[in-house]
């Protein structure tokens, strides 16, 4: 599934396809995805104005002139597909919602397993849609302090790792970006999240914002089914220090003396990267 930097990445680009644009005509080619969608949906976008884009968590929120907001979630492998008018490429296979601007451009929502999701919200009440309204916080804005991380972390017996992952924590963080930033700051994903209060959520606050700024810059990470808007691939996968890397050298330790290179564990159900000799 698509974490924060690819829906931000994603976010980005469609910002600069669609803000200032009108949609001319907006067509569902099918009842919805992983829910129905919301009815008038077409209607609703059919000669609004796209005004802005905002990202909440892993979800993209298109602000139209009418006072409503477009939510979008990608899903598994959902895509926002951008195409001019014209193009003598045919349409992607399962597009499931075609919007279509005065100014030419053809914006697509391709999901072919369908657990993507669109929704309407009346823009000033974002917040309180039923997917946002118990969401921490955005760990890019300035009031994700290591302050406000330890205060939700408090007396918490759950691994950091399984804790960092839970959306009323901290929004935004998947598996890949977690196992990241605890390996940058030198924490193990086993250590009990009560324990980071302090000196520890000083380390891993700054981690956790240095691995998603550095993944958004390289345009996220392409697994499987992910591209940006301009259909071009993230490589931050390029760039892992332990994130699928079992077996292969630290990247701070190699062949150190009691390192053994990157471990994979289990913790939820999940696959779990670090390395036992530097993360404690």
């Amino acid at each position: 599934m698509p974490e924060l930097p690819e829906v931000e990445t994603v976010m980005r680009g469609l910002a600069g396809i669609l803000t200032g644009q009108t949609i001319q005509h907006a067509e569902t080619r099918r009842d919805g995805m992983r829910w129905p969608f919301p009815a008038g949906l077409a209607a609703t976008l059919t000669g609004a104005r796209v005004e802005g884009f905002r990202r909440r968590g892993k979800y993209m929120l298109m602000r139209l002139s009418n006072g409503q907001s477009v939510l979008i979630h990608l899903g598994m492998s959902g895509r926002m597909v951008a195409r001019p008018r014209g193009a003598n490429t045919p349409p992607p296979a399962h597009e499931h919602l075609l919007l279509e601007t005065a100014g030419g451009t053809h914006v697509g929502f391709v999901d072919p397993r369908r657990f993507g999701s669109v929704d309407l919200i009346p823009t000033a009440e974002e917040d309180t849609h039923r997917l946002l309204a118990a969401m921490g916080p955005e760990p890019l804005d300035d009031a994700f302090t290591p302050a406000i991380l330890g205060a939700a972390l408090a007396g918490k017996q759950t691994p950091i790792k399984a804790a960092l992952l839970d959306q009323g924590v901290v929004a935004g963080l998947g598996n890949i970006y977690v196992a990241e930033a605890l390996f940058r700051s030198g924490l193990s994903p086993r250590r009990l999240a009560g324990t980071i209060p302090g000196a520890r959520a000083e380390r891993l606050v700054p981690a956790i914002k240095a691995v998603l700024n550095d993944a958004i810059d390289a345009g996220g990470s392409s697994l499987r089914d992910y591209v940006q808007a301009d259909g071009e691939l993230g490589h931050f996968q390029d760039r892992f220090s332990v994130y699928d890397r079992e077996g292969q050298p630290c990247p701070l330790c190699p062949g150190a003396p009691g390192c053994h290179g990157v471990s994979r564990i289990v913790q939820s159900g999940r696959s779990t990267f670090f390395c036992a000799k530097t993360q404690r």
